[in-house]
């Protein structure tokens, strides 16, 4: 079962990620986050508005860094929130530090945009 964070935003673990994010048909945007991190918890109805925004078109969840360290060593985070953009099971590209929902919708729609273009090839 797939558990919602606070603001109904999709939570990986080292559970579901396989599923979820490796084998995702969909690119799939991953925040890695902390309890304890201020700018994560700002980044909450950011995450949340731009999930149901994107449905269907790209996967978007969290990962508690403290909960999941093996993901966190397997992706070497060194500071949250940290968001990586995976396609066809590949990370795509990585940014640290919170961001803008403007800055996080331009990434979504350059992800979606390659993955589609990867599809058509």
């Amino acid at each position: 079962m797939i558990k919602m964070t606070q603001e109904m935003v999709m939570e990986f673990t080292e559970k579901n990620f396989e599923k979820e994010v490796i084998n995702s048909e969909l690119p799939v945007m991953v925040e890695f986050w902390g309890s304890w991190c201020p700018p994560c918890k700002m980044m909450d109805p950011v995450m949340a508005k731009l999930e149901e925004e994107y449905a269907g078109m790209v996967k978007i969840g969290k990962i508690n860094a403290d909960r999941n360290p093996r993901l966190r060593n397997r992706y070497n985070i060194r500071g949250v929130p940290t968001f990586i953009m995976f396609a066809n099971g590949k990370e795509m590209e990585r940014y640290v530090a919170a961001k803008s929902e403007d800055e996080l919708r331009k990434i979504l729609k350059r992800i979606y945009q390659i993955n589609r273009q990867t599809e058509k090839d």
